[in-house]
Formats: C-alpha cells, sequence, structure tokens
C-alpha cells in the first residue's frame, strides 16, 4: 500500500487574511503565503522516491477572476480539479477521485501551510497510519488539525476548519504522534515565529528576515 498525498491550495487575496499583519503590503503577503506552501510541497516532494509515497496531488481554488490553479508549481505534482463548495467538499471529491483510481491506496489530506515540515517527520506518520480507517494529527495549538490519512477504502469524510481536532476524533478517527514540524501551521505572525524557532524552508527563510 503507498498513500496518495493530497494537498489543499488556496490562492488569491483572500488567502491567509490573519497572517496579513506581519507583511502589510499584498503583493508581501501573496509572496509570503506563495513561499509556505511551495516549502510544504517541497518537503512532501522530498519523499517522491519512498516507497510509501505514491504521489502528490494538490486541490486548488482561486477567487473569481483567477484561474483555477496557483502557477508555477514544482515538477512532480498533479493538479486535481475543485468541485467547489468550500474545503471540505472539495478536499472529499478530490479523495474521491484518487481512491477511484487507486483502489489499493490510501490518501493523506495534508495543510499547505507548514514551512517547517522536515520530509523525515512525515514520514514517520505514513508509517505509522493504520492502514485501515482514519488518522489524523492535532496541530500544536491543539484545536486544529494538519494532517488526515483514510487507508483503502475508507471515505477520508475530512472536516477541517475550526476546533476540526476533536470533530476527526469524535468521528472515530485515530490521534497520531507527531513531530512539531508536522503539527506548526501557520494562521498568523505569532505561529509563524514559532515555525521560525523550528527552522523553516528555503523560500520562507528569505522572506521573513524583512516582514517579521
Amino acid at each position: 500500500m503507498q498513500w496518495r498525498v493530497l494537498v489543499p491550495i488556496k490562492h488569491g487575496a483572500p488567502a491567509k487574511t490573519r497572517l496579513r499583519p506581519a507583511t502589510g503590503e499584498q503583493d508581501r503577503h501573496a509572496e509570503l503565503v506563495r513561499a509556505i506552501q511551495l516549502d510544504t510541497l517541497d518537503a512532501v516532494l522530498a519523499l517522491q522516491a519512498h516507497p510509501l509515497l505514491g504521489g502528490l496531488f494538490i486541490v486548488s481554488g482561486g477567487v473569481s477572476g483567477e484561474p483555477s490553479g496557483p502557477p508555477a508549481l514544482p515538477a512532480g505534482i498533479e493538479v486535481l480539479p475543485d468541485a467547489g463548495g468550500g474545503l471540505n467538499p472539495a478536499l472529499a471529491a478530490a479523495a474521491a477521485e484518487l481512491a477511484r483510481r487507486f483502489p489499493a491506496d490510501g490518501v493523506v489530506a495534508l495543510v499547505a501551510d507548514l514551512p517547517a515540515l522536515r520530509p523525515a517527520d512525515l514520514l514517520a506518520v505514513l508509517r505509522g497510519a493504520p492502514a485501515t480507517g482514519r488518522s489524523f494529527v492535532r496541530d500544536l495549538d491543539g484545536s486544529g488539525t494538519t494532517l488526515l490519512a483514510a487507508g483503502p477504502g475508507e471515505p477520508l469524510a475530512p472536516l477541517f476548519g475550526p476546533g476540526s481536532a476533536q470533530r476527526h476524533l469524535d468521528s472515530g478517527a485515530l490521534e497520531l504522534d507527531a513531530a512539531a514540524s508536522l503539527r506548526c501551521d501557520v494562521d498568523s505572525a505569532a505561529d509563524l515565529r514559532r515555525c521560525l524557532e523550528l527552522g523553516v524552508g528555503t523560500l520562507t527563510s528569505r522572506l521573513v528576515a524583512h516582514l517579521v
């Protein structure tokens, strides 16, 4: 069995509005959000030769008048169409498509704002995630979710959003232990500073000295 990793990418002006105090100008804000997303994707792609990883896929949504997918993605990523309806319906539809195409494999939904993510920490969770049922990783704040996994034949049934960790737990998903790099998501300037203490990826690192 392999894990197919699915990352939702939101782009355009509404992305990460709570992070805007760290950047100020709209162009700088978009640049930082993009750097965080790309560093997250690069950490996953570092595992692309590992037999546990069956591929990296994104489901992407912008805003009215923007293209349906973000530009200049790293090689090795397939873009799946956004079914609309918000984050959870889009993830559920994309996960169902992956399950249809790869019925023997599991699906992992991973948030795109993990600039400190270390490939070895993600690999440890992929190794420990059960092949049956659903499992998840709680963020450092304790209320959110950074990763949700569903084994072969199991619907992903994502419940991302405020308080998602408890909702995933109540839905029967198993909570997994994970290193801080996989739990340090960024919604605010304070979150970004916490990730900086862990060490962030190259693109984010180039920007934060001027922005934080």
